[in-house]
């Protein structure tokens, strides 16, 4: 079958399953785009206005489907533009497919207009990319691409196309096998190494289980619950493994590491066993890493070898599919209680609460975010940016729905709200979607509200306005003897902005403002924006110091020994 390179690529998104693509045209990749209405409505196109905003919407929308995301970008600024989304969805293993159009071939490496190495300046943050030279590659490439994507520890491909390419003719001749040579991922344990794990999981008296992003990339909430019952272990979760882990299940007890609760890592440090599942012990997890679950022996379940053995020596390690692995495990791990274990971790919840707020006439950020859940009842995919917000939606949170909070994680990148809810609406229109925002993160990317408005997303916006970047102004008070160097921020007027897009503005600037907010917001069928102003000087505890110890965490302030009235988790479900 003959057909143009960018009927070629197009054709391959449709084999390849690909229903939505997020993306933005320009000079190097119009034939890509004279060609999508070829393809309408087998494939969707979402016009960003940044096209870092279209590769954070791809990455959100892999993230809640479990499908490859699909963002294109011209060349040059196009291309770099994409660099930072693809650095976040390789840091958090998320599968990406960035097509790219390039100068056209005669001018690559002559600096041509909007030329730009983008194959060259992605090899550290992708897990392949290619630039095609051959009309006859194209099927091939895109074939492979996807299976690199989203096969063994997934991440994101770049594909760079020359413009003439993309107008060039050539027969389609469509792979039904990849073959890749060395490129072989491993999804099963060693035996050897599963038997070993369960022994010591069988011995130890003081274990946890720290879930991380893994959970949601294999799916095994069910290996994981199973797990977790049958040998009475308790979970704790990452950042990125929240919600892989019923948040109100007995033995669930929430994040643990920076800004995790203080009896996790009072836990992790008494504990004598580790379990690692689908996570890589990540700095922000482990604090000072020398003193890092001093007395545990660490079992590490993990698809990536580079991984196993990095960042702490495990007594087991069971490398492929977290789901495979652990029904696998599930087989070998006996059942039994550990009622000493149990009574130990009662005590730390009840000496060191961490999720509770004093009572104060202003609106804390705590408070605005419990609200949201309770008006919720949990019931709705929440995105956060980076910075306090994001802690606050980590802690005050309860996750029962699997793969519902997506935030970025490894790279921490602030902006990253708001095209993400837009990739999260996509894959789930019938869903009811809240982006929690940072005043300072939001006006990185609020340009694509004007997206939300063309495409009609519902999506609900919470900005957390303190007036500040909220986690720098707290190191810079707490490390820097209060130099606040950058701080205030002068904002625009949120509510005004958010009518300038045609989108409805809210704002609550008492207490007793936010429930009627929320519930306003709530009732309104399309997208809304709601100006929270918060106390500007609420810090985000407890805190891991800078090259601190799990064990030297900083809990609570003093003058939180008012436990702000909530509604417990049974109360909201009701």
């Amino acid at each position: 079958m003959e057909m143009t390179g960018a009927q070629m690529v197009l054709e391959s998104l449709v084999r390849e399953g690909v229903e939505h693509v997020f993306g933005l045209p320009g000079g190097a990749n119009l034939p890509l785009y004279d060609t999508i209405p070829q393809y309408y409505p087998k494939l969707r196109h979402y016009l960003v206005r940044h096209e870092q905003a279209a590769a954070h919407a791809a990455d959100a929308y892999a993230r809640v489907t479990g499908k490859v995301g699909v963002c294109f970008a011209t060349s040059g600024p196009g291309a770099t533009n994409l660099v930072t989304g693809i650095a976040n969805a390789w840091m958090d293993s998320v599968p990406l497919v960035c097509v790219t159009g390039c100068v056209i071939r005669p001018l690559i490496g002559r600096d041509g207009f909007q030329e730009a190495d983008i194959t060259g300046i992605t090899i550290p943050i992708t897990k392949h990319n290619y630039l095609v030279l051959d009309i006859e590659d194209i099927p091939r490439v895109m074939r492979e691409a996807f299976y690199i994507a989203n096969t063994g520890r997934p991440g994101p491909v770049l594909v760079d196309i020359p413009r003439d390419l993309q107008q060039e003719k050539g027969e389609f001749v469509w792979p039904e096998k990849v073959e890749l040579r060395g490129y072989r991922p491993r999804i099963y344990p060693d035996p050897d190494e599963v038997k070993k794990a369960a022994e010591i999981i069988n011995e130890s008296e003081r274990p946890v289980i720290i879930a991380g992003h893994g959970v949601h990339i294999s799916q095994a909430y069910k290996e994981l619950l199973e797990l977790a019952e049958k040998a009475h272990v308790p979970v704790i979760t990452t950042l990125l493994g929240i919600s892989g882990f019923p948040g109100s299940h007995p033995l669930y007890l929430g994040m643990p590491g920076m800004h995790g609760m203080f009896w996790n890592n009072i836990a992790i440090s008494e504990s004598d066993l580790v379990v690692g599942l689908g996570m890589r012990f990540d700095d922000r997890v482990t604090g000072r890493l020398r003193d890092f679950a001093p007395k545990a022996r660490i079992v590490h379940v993990e698809i990536d070898p580079a991984e196993v053995g990095k960042n702490v020596r495990p007594a087991a390690a069971l490398q492929g599919d977290a789901r495979v692995c652990l029904r696998e495990l599930n087989k070998l791990v006996e059942s039994r209680e550990r009622a000493q274990w149990f009574a130990r971790l009662d005590d730390l919840k009840q000496q060191h609460p961490s999720i509770v707020f004093p009572e104060t006439d202003e609106i804390l950020p705590q408070f605005a975010i419990r609200k949201i859940y309770e008006a919720t009842g949990g019931d709705c995919y929440v995105v956060t940016g980076v910075g306090q917000h994001q802690m606050w939606a980590a802690q005050y949170w309860w996750y029962d729905k699997p793969n519902t909070f997506v935030t970025s994680g490894g790279l921490g990148t602030m902006g990253f709200e708001v095209p993400a809810a837009m990739g999260v609406q996509a894959a789930k229109p019938g869903e009811l979607v809240w982006a929690i925002c940072g005043d300072g993160g939001f006006q990185m990317t609020l340009q694509e509200l004007a997206t939300i408005a063309e495409y009609g997303w519902p999506i609900k916006f919470a900005i957390i306005n303190n007036g500040h970047h909220g986690m720098v102004r707290q190191w810079q008070q707490l490390f820097y003897k209060g130099n606040l160097v950058a701080s205030p921020l002068s904002n625009p007027d949120f509510v005004k902005l958010a009518e300038a897009f045609g989108i409805l503005g809210l704002r609550a600037s008492r207490r007793e403002e936010v429930e009627p907010t929320i519930q306003q917001a709530m009732e309104h069928k399309g997208a809304v924006l709601i100006d929270f102003q918060v106390k500007e000087d609420e810090n985000c505890y407890p805190m891991v110091p800078p090259g601190a110890a799990l064990q030297e965490t900083i809990d609570l302030p003093d003058d939180y020994n008012v436990i702000a009235k909530e509604k417990t988790k049974a109360e909201v479900r009701s």
